[in-house]
């Protein structure tokens, strides 16, 4: 659990616990006679303001705090793609799915997001299911297609294809 979801559930007990000492306090000063009901109301009212602002900051704090451990966890299975790929030169698909234990199609959107944040350099064949690693010097100047020779055009910022293939190479 890090640390804003930490605090958040603190804030949120606290404020639970400022609630039920502010409703025992007004109950037992009602019971007492010391105080009226209605100021026992007033009492409750102006203790409503500090318990919603712990309590609604502390769960505004955990649902973020949820937020960016899974982000976390997305940057770190990027990570960890780029490091598989670039330390094998050459991955499947279906490995990289398994050992990042997520579905190909992650993987896939996983690979445009690293193309386009910059950080990857290389190319897929998504027929074959086969990703490769190659230093952006060497893709720059591909004018063929390194899986059948074919045709490469440009397909988008970063991205040229094969015409025939379809082979996608990225460069960074």
């Amino acid at each position: 659990m890090n640390g804003n979801r930490l605090i958040g559930v603190i804030l949120t007990v606290a404020g639970i616990g400022v609630a039920l000492i502010a409703g025992l306090w007004l109950a037992s000063q009602v019971a007492s006679g010391a105080l009226t009901s209605g100021g026992a109301l007033v009492g409750a009212g102006l203790a409503f303001i500090p318990v919603a602002l712990l309590t609604g900051f502390g769960i505004y704090l955990f649902v973020q705090g949820g937020r960016e451990a899974q982000q976390e966890s997305v940057m770190q299975k990027q990570r960890q793609l780029l490091d598989i790929v670039k330390s094998r030169g050459q991955v499947t698909i279906s490995n990289l799915a398994i050992e990042l234990g997520i579905s190909a199609d992650t993987v896939k959107n996983m690979v445009h997001e690293l193309v386009g944040l910059q950080v990857f350099s290389g190319y897929v064949n998504w027929n074959d299911g086969m990703l490769y690693s190659a230093e952006a010097a060497n893709l720059r100047a591909l004018d063929r297609c390194k899986n059948c020779g074919g045709e490469i055009v440009l397909a988008g910022k970063g991205i040229v294809v094969c015409k025939y293939c379809g082979t996608e190479y990225f460069l960074s």
